[in-house]
């Protein structure tokens, strides 16, 4: 995860991932709204992308989590663009 607040004024955090297939990339998309919910987060104040299941962008306000398929996350490298970023571990 990285701390974007200091450069963002949208949202503190990104969480970048990504799956090898659509149906790894949908299954990853609800496995994380399912999880928020159980830990009594926010559901998604905006979603992104489900019709294609390339970039899946999840907006919870105070971090964003982005979904790729392996070849848009190659393409996009938004972990490079974020890598001066401090990185924050996630909790498991």
């Amino acid at each position: 995860m990285f701390d974007v607040g200091p450069i963002l004024a949208v949202t503190d955090h990104f969480v970048i991932t990504s799956g090898e297939n659509v149906r790894q990339v949908k299954a990853i998309v609800d496995d994380i709204e399912e999880k928020v919910a159980a830990e009594g987060g926010p559901r998604p104040l905006r979603v992104e992308g489900l019709d294609s299941l390339e970039w899946v962008l999840l907006d919870y306000g105070p971090f964003v989590v982005h979904v790729f398929n392996a070849d848009q996350r190659a393409f996009y490298k938004l972990d490079r663009l974020w890598a001066d970023c401090e990185k924050v571990p996630i909790r498991p």
